[in-house]
């Protein structure tokens, strides 16, 4: 299934000069969908993989990640944007384009050693899956791979993100 059929592109937005790579019109579509999440897991599988649990960004991440853990037969764990878990929580600030942002997980969510796999719809700086990676490993946490569904290769964010598998389904 080629998938960049199911995905919108949104020009100047959020601002002028961005094509915007719209996954609604993938999420709505059942069969985009299920072939999102089965060729996930077969990729991971494939890889050698296996996870204990499967971490996602805010927000498109808590989208994909869970059917992805379930199938893989591991956890979800969320990373949230600051002050949105309500105990107590590790947290990193990392620099955006503009701006610096924070990331936090629950100090309980993961036990030191645990094997995770890192999900989100797209990779392009790389900037907030780089900064989910390095929580990780303040944690102790053994990280296995990424998993993208959409990589702007231009912007060339795998480089910028630790040497484990990276699995994308789709470039531009």
């Amino acid at each position: 299934m080629d998938l960049k059929y199911l995905i919108r592109d949104i020009p100047d937005f959020p601002k002028p000069g961005i094509l915007f790579r719209d996954i609604t019109t993938l999420l709505r579509d059942a069969a985009g969908l299920r072939y999102t999440i089965d060729t996930f897991a077969a990729e991971f599988t494939a890889a050698g993989l296996k996870p204990d649990y499967v971490v996602g960004m805010e927000s498109r991440g808590f989208i994909f990640g869970p059917p992805l853990a379930y199938k893989l037969g591991a956890g979800f764990v969320p990373v949230r944007k600051k002050g949105k878990l309500p105990a107590a929580v590790h947290s990193i600030e990392y620099e955006l384009e503009y701006r610096t942002d924070t990331l936090e997980i629950h100090q309980d969510a993961l036990a030191a050693l645990s094997k995770v796999v890192i999900v989100d719809d797209l990779i392009a700086t790389g900037g907030t899956a780089k900064a989910t990676a390095d929580l990780l490993a303040q944690m102790g946490c053994e990280l296995l791979g990424f998993g993208f569904i959409i990589e702007l290769t231009e912007l060339a964010g795998r480089q910028n993100l630790p040497t484990v598998p990276i699995i994308t389904l789709i470039e531009y």
